[in-house]
């Protein structure tokens, strides 16, 4: 596994796990309050049902069996009432279980009368409280725990004490909580779900760039020895052949080698420049149509050789200065005219232009260097690769004095100058180069 790969992983887990904490952290949270207010809202609404109980036994010298029996009717309460310790019976709700009843209302009373439990004392009138706490039951029989919500009322009437204890099943609110709980379980698990596959496809996607360097240092390492091993071969053969035969020839060759070596050596440290940022650009104002002039000169003899003549296209006005480094341009020029004189046959022509366009209404302006060839062209498959390093087109391969960097480091030249270089066909056949600076 390679370090990309690792890195992935790594990153995944990184960014899933502290997600994956922080989701499930604010969701405890969020259902501790729902909770709360969800029990806390349940348990206020059983004392607004607690006043006219009270009021209605205070006004009442006989407590009949039908009005007892109808506030469990809707199995929302267990009643049991004590006359001064006694308890009173009366005819319950037949759907209620009597053993469970029974039971509940056993454990409730031993709640109320357990004073290690700590409960809330509630003034009604004067003569009249009640007394609230939760109850959790458990049944012996399912083992079963239940909660309820426990209310003794507590009254003087006629010289005697009369205590009616209400329980309130509290399973209602509990299936609401489990419901909700398992509910944002769902949720959660799928949000963690997309969650890891979304954080497998960002980092892999933050990693992409760093694995295309990493590739592309790669091959440039791979072909930089490979283009380094041919000169060095042949340095070495012609030096030890110069030193048997004490020759001058194999001498030459050494010297053309070592020049060709070094080309290539500062080809890779402008590349390498480029990559980290260190390409020295020192920009100044600067007369391109001078430039231009220059690059056409130093070309001449080099064109001549092969019959191809070079012409260059100024424009009638005088051109403002550019801010550019003018060092840099004319390499840029040079790599771009040699290219154009390597690949144009004898008898071709090659054409330098250069352009100002300014507009007005947009503030903007930029200027445009041609340089065009009748040559043997570009396929529109390799126009997408020809600025990558090493590059070289099949037609190119056979020509030692090109390694595929010149068009990379141009390239980057004019990216440095925030400018744009493209290639297009020449109409007629050939290829042409557009240069774009601000």
């Amino acid at each position: 596994m390679n370090t990309i790969k690792k890195a992935h992983i790594h990153l995944t887990l990184l960014n899933g796990c502290i997600t994956t904490l922080i989701l499930v952290i604010m969701t405890l949270v969020y259902l501790f309050i729902s909770e709360s207010n969800m029990m806390q809202s349940k348990i206020s609404s059983y004392p607004r049902d607690i006043y006219p109980i009270a009021s209605y036994i205070e006004q009442q010298d006989v407590i009949s069996n039908t009005w007892l029996s109808q506030l469990e009717s809707n199995n929302q309460y267990y009643i049991s009432l004590m006359d001064n310790g006694a308890e009173f019976l009366y005819n319950v709700n037949k759907e209620i279980s009597i053993d469970v009843r029974q039971q509940v209302l056993s454990a409730a009373w031993n709640y109320y009368h357990d004073t290690s439990i700590p409960k809330t004392m509630h003034t009604l009138s004067h003569d009249s409280n009640y007394v609230s706490y939760i109850m959790n039951y458990k049944n012996d029989t399912s083992g079963t725990s239940s909660k309820y919500y426990c209310s003794v009322i507590s009254i003087e009437k006629n010289h005697a004490n009369l205590e009616i204890l209400l329980a309130a099943p509290l399973d209602d609110i509990q299936e609401q909580i489990t419901r909700q709980r398992f509910l944002f379980l769902g949720i959660i698990t799928l949000a963690l779900i997309a969650i890891w596959i979304f954080a497998w496809i960002f980092t892999g996607r933050l990693l992409k760039p760093i694995e295309e360097s990493r590739l592309r240092q790669n091959q440039f390492i791979a072909s930089a020895s490979h283009e380094l091993r041919t000169p060095l071969a042949v340095i070495l053969s012609c030096a030890e052949a110069g030193l048997t035969k004490n020759e001058s020839s194999e001498l030459l060759t050494i010297k053309n080698e070592s020049l060709r070596t070094s080309r290539l050596l500062g080809d890779m440290l402008t590349l390498l420049s480029c990559d980290t940022g260190h390409l020295d650009i020192n920009p100044a104002y600067t007369q391109l149509d001078t430039l231009v002039l220059n690059a056409c000169e130093a070309f001449e003899n080099m064109a001549a050789t092969k019959h191809i003549r070079i012409t260059a296209a100024l424009p009638e006005d005088i051109l403002p200065d550019c801010m550019c480094d003018s060092e840099r341009i004319t390499q840029v020029l040079t790599i771009l005219l040699h290219n154009a004189v390597s690949y144009t046959p004898d008898g071709g022509t090659i054409g330098l232009s250069v352009a100002y366009f300014h507009s007005i209404h947009k503030s903007t302006r930029h200027f445009e260097i041609k340089i065009s060839d009748t040559g043997i062209g570009i396929s529109d498959e390799e126009k997408s690769k020809i600025f990558d390093r090493f590059y070289r087109s099949e037609k190119a391969r056979s020509d030692k004095n090109h390694f595929g960097l010149g068009l990379a480091i141009a390239y980057d030249i004019v990216t440095a100058h925030r400018g744009t270089l493209t290639v297009s066909d020449t109409p007629g056949g050939g290829t042409t180069f557009l240069i774009t600076l601000s």
